[in-house]
């Protein structure tokens, strides 16, 4: 049960001290509302919640290799540099593509909306 705790503390943690978290979690509520708005599928919404798990699991995994870093040393080192960069890498690879999986989504449902 203690782990439990500890994971919420994690997600709490995220959420309050980053600030890509709550934009993540601002376009989550959106896209959200959306998908109720356009009575989209399930199928949709299976590939929706996915889409939103990872961005978020990417922007967790992301702050705690920061946070680890930043543990190891506070020195410049080329390799610290490079596992925050990669690691914000797959934070911004994940948010582009959960845009791409967005448009083709909804555009449909957007032209049809505006037409």
């Amino acid at each position: 049960m203690i782990s439990f705790k500890h994971a919420w503390d994690g997600i709490v943690y995220s959420f309050l001290s980053q600030p890509n978290f709550q934009v993540h979690a601002f376009f989550t509520l959106l896209v959200v509302c959306a998908g109720r708005y356009f009575s989209i599928g399930s199928g949709e919404w299976i590939v929706l919640i996915f889409t939103i798990a990872m961005v978020f699991v990417a922007e967790m995994v992301n702050t705690s290799i920061e946070c680890m870093t930043d543990l190891l040393t506070l020195d410049y080192h080329i390799a610290a540099k490079r596992a925050k960069d990669v690691s914000a890498g797959m934070v911004l690879m994940t948010a582009i593509f959960a845009v791409i999986i967005g448009a083709v989504i909804f555009l449909p449902y957007f032209g049809t909306f505006f037409m």
